[in-house]
């Protein structure tokens, strides 16, 4: 018997293409989920305004690429997960390139945002089965916020000093276009199940 909130779940976020066992997600699990998403989220951007605050976007730079990571390692130490942050466009191609089904949910969120949907609601989950197991996947969609567009706007409109550093940090940076609202990527996390 399917459970009825995984069911209405999985109804409500548009999840046709994916061929998710609606019986098999555990009810508690999108609360949960969102929870950690969210926080990433929160934490990554308190620590970007006062740094941008403090000391400009030239050193703001090194909160996205320290700070980030490090909130998401924590999190998936606390759950049991792997939490990360992942883009079609990503910035640091070790840390940020997504894996099949990543790209397979950034695709389907892009999908939806061009047909309508508000960026804020836009999320997948499914379990899947792998070589290693079963596995609850989830995937919260980063829409791009004024404050991203600092370093991920317009690259012919950063500072040269701004676009120096971005080079020297990431020296195979994709993330710069980006309009307000535009996917910019996602939070991506997997959890065991089995």
């Amino acid at each position: 018997m399917k459970h009825p909130i995984a069911t209405f779940i999985l109804a409500s976020t548009a999840f046709t293409s994916f061929p998710a066992l609606a019986e098999e997600i555990p009810a508690s699990a999108l609360p949960a989920l969102r929870a950690a998403a969210g926080s990433l989220s929160t934490q990554l951007a308190g620590d970007l305004k006062r740094e941008l605050a403090a000391n400009g976007p030239e050193s703001a730079i090194q909160v996205c690429r320290d700070k980030a990571p490090q909130i998401a390692g924590e999190l998936s130490r606390n759950n049991g997960w792997k939490v990360t942050r992942v883009s079609l466009k990503a910035r640091n191609p070790l840390l940020g390139m997504p894996d099949a089904w990543e790209q397979t949910a950034l695709q389907k969120m892009q999908e939806r945002l061009a047909a309508g949907e508000k960026p804020e609601t836009l999320e997948v989950m499914e379990v899947v089965k792998e070589p290693a197991g079963r596995f609850l996947r989830y995937a919260k969609g980063m829409p791009t916020q004024t404050l991203c567009l600092t370093c991920h706007g317009a690259a012919a409109e950063m500072a040269p000093g701004l676009k120096a550093k971005i080079a020297a940090a990431y020296p195979r940076d994709a993330a710069t276009g980006y309009t307000v609202g535009m996917l910019r990527g996602a939070v991506s996390i997997k959890q065991p199940l089995d």
